[in-house]
């Protein structure tokens, strides 16, 4: 039971993942939380949600979060090495991974014992492109999906020979490393942005042919504000001539920079904007709410604006700062000084959402650099942000890559010359 199976090649079959082996649901003991069997370290514990920790170019389950107990084991199912599971409820459901080591499951997770046909990795990466299929049509139940094992055991699979399901699955496999490889690079790039921003942000490093001492600047006497206009989703459109910038695609965004002349934003029509302000390059937007505190201080810094003009929306505070005390490409990284963030945080303290307002701007003392270094800083910063974001075009390209290729390989569309793979 997975989305029609029709134009397969003629040498290949269907086969339902019942007629592969035999099909069990997991067990959790019960009642849930006991600690006479959860929260020990006898044998890994399998649940649906630690599924949504593992990466989908990750194929092989390697560890879990939790542990139960040796009591707790005898009343759960163990689950052998290289046995195929599909989550069956849950923000996850029909998500299929290879196990890696011997674990326990609890109930949201079934699995495929006792297979004794067809390559795993293979029928894995084909069970993961139905589980759109599988969660709006196969499992809808009464408003919770579910895939109980009886819908498990008729889920239908492509099954072409097994040298050609190990070929098709050698090639998926690689394009995984690649995205898998490409994934650790950009977060050890990140990490490695994150470290060079509290060295070059605090002064414990200096750029060559920079020595002079950083001095106190009070924000607020540097510093005047646009005026915003606050207008909803609804009264936005993609047509309309001025460019809109709202709170909600500030928290959104990767890059700490916006190219309001080029890049893709929400427009308004000119009878709404009022007595609004334009926004200028050199402009740094920030966020005036936030439900957690990793996004309080969220800003971008405008760099281009279109001759129709880019207005600060909803929720924004939008800061015009004196550009002979912080330098253009700089202030996009005001939010990720300690001592900028700390004051925010200090301030919105004890507010149900966490603000930010003019008033907690303004009042934000820092040490800095002067301009001339502050834009040798904005530079390096940049450079690792550009070689970050070049990574990513290839994660992206490589993603897509793949996608094409399980939609070819994985139907037959496209075959592969077995004695050119072996």
């Amino acid at each position: 039971m997975t989305a029609e199976l029709t134009g397969l090649p003629d040498d290949w079959a269907v086969r339902t993942l019942g007629s592969l082996g035999r099909v069990v649901r997991g067990g959790s003991p019960r009642p849930a939380g006991d600690p006479r069997y959860f929260n020990g370290s006898f044998i890994p514990w399998l649940t649906v949600a630690s599924l949504t920790t593992i990466p989908s170019s990750q194929m092989w389950v390697t560890e879990t979060a939790g542990f139960l107990t040796e009591e707790g084991a005898r009343r759960s199912r163990t689950l052998e090495p290289n046995t195929l599971v599909i989550s069956n409820s849950g923000a996850t459901l029909g998500v299929a991974k290879i196990l890696g080591i011997r674990c326990c499951a609890n109930d949201g997770i079934g699995a495929l014992i006792d297979q004794h046909s067809g390559n795993k990795e293979f029928i894995c990466q084909y069970l993961n492109t139905q589980t759109g299929y599988l969660r709006d049509v196969v499992a809808p139940g009464n408003g919770q999906p579910n895939l109980n094992t009886s819908l498990i055991e008729d889920i239908a699979v492509p099954f072409p020979s097994e040298p050609e399901q190990e070929a098709v699955a050698a090639v998926l496999r690689d394009a995984d490393d690649l995205i898998s490889s490409l994934a650790a690079a950009i977060a050890k790039r990140r990490d490695i942005k994150q470290g060079l921003m509290q060295e070059l942000l605090t002064g414990r490093t200096r750029l060559h042919g920079f020595d002079d001492d950083w001095r106190e600047v009070r924000l607020g006497d540097h510093v005047s504000y646009v005026k915003t206009v606050a207008l909803s989703r609804e009264q936005l459109d993609g047509v309309s001539p001025i460019r809109y910038l709202h709170y909600g695609d500030i928290h959104t965004r990767a890059s700490v920079l916006l190219d309001a002349a080029r890049e893709d934003m929400p427009r308004m029509s000119a009878a709404l904007a009022g007595q609004a302000g334009r926004l200028a390059p050199g402009d740094v937007v920030f966020a005036d709410a936030s439900e957690d505190p990793a996004g309080v201080g969220k800003s971008v810094e405008v760099t281009a604006v279109p001759a129709e003009g880019v207005v600060p929306g909803l929720h924004t505070i939008a800061a015009r700062f004196d550009k002979t005390v912080l330098a253009d490409g700089f202030k996009a990284y005001l939010q990720f000084i300690p001592a900028f963030r700390e004051s925010l945080l200090r301030l919105a303290a004890g507010t149900k959402v966490l603000a930010t307002t003019r008033n907690y701007i303004s009042s934000v003392s820092l040490s800095l650099p002067c301009v001339e270094e502050q834009a040798a800083i904005a530079s390096a910063l940049k450079d690792v942000d550009a070689d970050i974001e070049a990574v990513e075009r290839r994660l992206e390209s490589a993603r897509a890559i793949k996608s094409g290729m399980m939609q070819e390989l994985l139907t037959g569309r496209t075959r592969l010359p077995l004695e050119a793979v072996s």
